[in-house]
């Protein structure tokens, strides 16, 4: 697994979480556990329907998680704001995580459940062949 920086495999590094803030304001923090059978991922989504998310899997173990509200709510002309803390309007966010290698890419399961997404991505326990060449050493080339 290829680290992006200082070995962290977040393709964006997690400064603070407003450095998770889109362009259009949404925000997804995430949780990442790892147990002896899996690799947990757990989004905040409040607001995001299951077919306004996205999970697929890119060349190199990255995961991509995407949402897209394709509404926007309308708001009457005559509308006075004095405070407006929630989101309205079009949102949008994107993740991407570098998987580690010993997973099983066909067996990751995702749910959403009131705003929360887990992706349950499991571990591939089988022993791995060794990596390493033995080259023979002759004296002259």
């Amino acid at each position: 697994m290829t680290n992006d920086l200082f070995g962290y495999p977040l393709r964006r590094f997690p400064w603070t979480p407003a450095s998770f803030r889109q362009p259009s304001g949404a925000v997804a923090l995430l949780d990442w556990l790892e147990t002896s059978s899996a690799h947990i991922f757990k989004v905040d989504v409040p607001g995001f329907s299951k077919d306004e998310l996205k999970v697929e899997i890119e060349e190199g173990n990255v995961m991509h998680i995407t949402g897209n509200s394709g509404e926007e709510e309308s708001v009457e002309k005559e509308v006075i704001w004095h405070l407006g803390e929630r989101q309205t309007g079009k949102r949008s966010f994107s993740r991407e995580i570098e998987l580690p290698e010993n997973v099983k890419l066909d067996q990751i399961k995702a749910q959403l459940e009131n705003g929360l997404l887990t992706i349950v991505v499991p571990k591939d326990t089988t022993p791995r062949p060794s990596k390493v060449k033995k080259i023979k050493i002759i004296s002259k080339l």
